[in-house]
C-alpha cells in the first residue's frame, strides 16, 4: 500500500505545484515560471518518493514502465488509480485557495489551468497540432525516465534529468495545449471545470499514452540486455556498488 500512497502524494505535489503556479501565480511568473514549477515538483518527488514507488506520478510513465517490463499489470492499474485521485485532490485544493481571490474564482470561466486546444489553447493551436505536440513531448519525457533510470545510467542523477525534461516539455508545450504529457494532470482540473475541459480531455489521455508506447519502443532498441532490466524504483534507490554487483550477476 505504501507505494500506491506514494504515487497519490507524488501526483498531488506535481499537480498542486504546477497547476497551483499557473492559477495562483501565473500572472507574476509567466510561462517560464510555470514550466519550472512543474519541473521542480517532478524533480523533488523523484528523490522524495522514488525509493518507494519509482515516482511515476503519471499514467504515461506507468504505461512505459509496464511495456518495458519494469512493473506488473496489477501495480500499473493501482498506480494509475492513485495518480488520478492525487491529481483530483490537488486540483480541488488549488480551486479552494483560488476562491480566496478578491472577487472569487470560477473554474469554468478561468479554466483552472486545464489543457485544451482550439479556442482553449493559450495561443489557439488546432486540435491536430495539439495532438502531435502531446505525442512528441510525452515520448521525449517517458524516454528520459526510462533511459535515466537504466542500469547503466549514472546513479543519483535521474531526478535532475527527469525534472529538466518536464520543464523543457512545458517550455515548448504551454502555448500549444497548456502541456499535459500526463493524463492524471489533465483529469484533475477537468473534473472541476467540466464542459469544454471534459469534452477535450480525450486528447490528453490518448496522445500521451501513444507517446509512451513510442518511447517504450525506442527504449527497447537501445536498452540494456533483458536479463539486466530492473524496476524504476530499484534504479532510483541503487548505489554504484549495487549496479556493479547486478552487472556481474547479469554478465
Amino acid at each position: 500500500m505504501k507505494k500506491y500512497f506514494a504515487e497519490l502524494v507524488g501526483t498531488f505535489v506535481l499537480v498542486f505545484g504546477g497547476v497551483g503556479a499557473a492559477v495562483l501565480a501565473g500572472k507574476h511568473i509567466g510561462f517560464v515560471g510555470i514550466a519550472f514549477a512543474f519541473g521542480l515538483a517532478q524533480l523533488i518527488m523523484v528523490y522524495a518518493i522514488g525509493p518507494i514507488s519509482g515516482c511515476h506520478i503519471n499514467p504515461a510513465v506507468t504505461l512505459g514502465a509496464l511495456l518495458s517490463r519494469r512493473i506488473g499489470g496489477k501495480d500499473a492499474v493501482l498506480y494509475v488509480i492513485a495518480q488520478i485521485i492525487g491529481a483530483i485532490i490537488a486540483a480541488g485544493c488549488v480551486l479552494y485557495i483560488a476562491h480566496g481571490m478578491p472577487g472569487g474564482y470560477s473554474a469554468h470561466v478561468s479554466g483552472l489551468a486545464s489543457d485544451g486546444y482550439g479556442l482553449h489553447s493559450p495561443d489557439h493551436y488546432s486540435m491536430a497540432a495539439g495532438f502531435v505536440a502531446e505525442i512528441i513531448l510525452t515520448m521525449f519525457f517517458v524516454l528520459t525516465v526510462l533511459g535515466s533510470t537504466d542500469i547503466k545510467a549514472p546513479v543519483g542523477f535521474a531526478g535532475i534529468a527527469i525534472g529538466l525534461a518536464l520543464t523543457l516539455d512545458h517550455l515548448v508545450g504551454i502555448p500549444v495545449t497548456n502541456t499535459s504529457v500526463n493524463p492524471a494532470r489533465s483529469i484533475g482540473p477537468a473534473v472541476f471545470v467540466g464542459g469544454w475541459a471534459v469534452h477535450q480531455l480525450w486528447l490528453f489521455i490518448v496522445a500521451p499514452l501513444i507517446g509512451a508506447v513510442i518511447a517504450a519502443a525506442i527504449y527497447e532498441i537501445f536498452r540494456s540486455r533483458p536479463d539486466q532490466v530492473i524496476s524504476t524504483r530499484q534504479a532510483e534507490r541503487s548505489l554504484g556498488s549495487e549496479q556493479q554487483e547486478r552487472g556481474r550477476h547479469g554478465a
